[in-house]
């Protein structure tokens, strides 16, 4: 493992620790040529299936892009790191157990969107805005009567 402060490829593990959920492993290592301290995550590497975008294209399905989208969706809202990385998982779970070769995009948003929506309202409002791409003010509004129904 590459130290990020100087580039070093000597370290050593000084902690490690499993997740909640027993699938992830953080490590703190100690670089032995700065000594500086940095974390290190290891995942099982897994087969997901191909994205189908909407234009038809496929593409490998990327866990930094959840991560972007759901950073927009969460900006300055009280959200930890820990939390979004719960979603990601939970959207990632989901789609493996569904079991195919391909999936849409769609299916993504819209395992996203039911996240959020137990997590944060504003953070589903604001990822809704830019997943389904209203065309004006009324159907945005149509999403918030939904979701205010919803909640009552």
């Amino acid at each position: 493992m590459k130290c990020p402060f100087c580039g070093n490829t000597e370290n050593k593990v000084v902690d490690s620790r499993v997740s909640k959920e027993g699938d992830i492993i953080r490590r703190r290592r100690e670089c032995d040529k700065c000594g500086e301290r940095f974390t290190t995550h290891e995942r099982i590497e897994e087969t997901l299936p191909l994205i189908i975008k909407k234009d038809g294209r496929r593409e490998e399905f990327d866990r930094e892009k959840i991560r972007k989208g759901l950073d927009k969706a969460f900006e300055k809202r009280q959200v930890g790191v820990e939390q979004k990385e719960a979603i990601i998982d939970r959207v990632t779970k989901r789609l493996r157990d569904l079991g195919e070769k391909e999936i849409k995009s769609a299916a993504i948003g819209q395992a996203i969107m039911d996240e959020l929506k137990n997590t944060d309202e504003v953070a589903y409002v604001r990822f809704a805005s830019v997943y389904r791409s209203f065309r004006d003010v009324n159907e945005f509004m149509d999403e918030l009567n939904k979701l205010l129904g919803e909640k009552k």
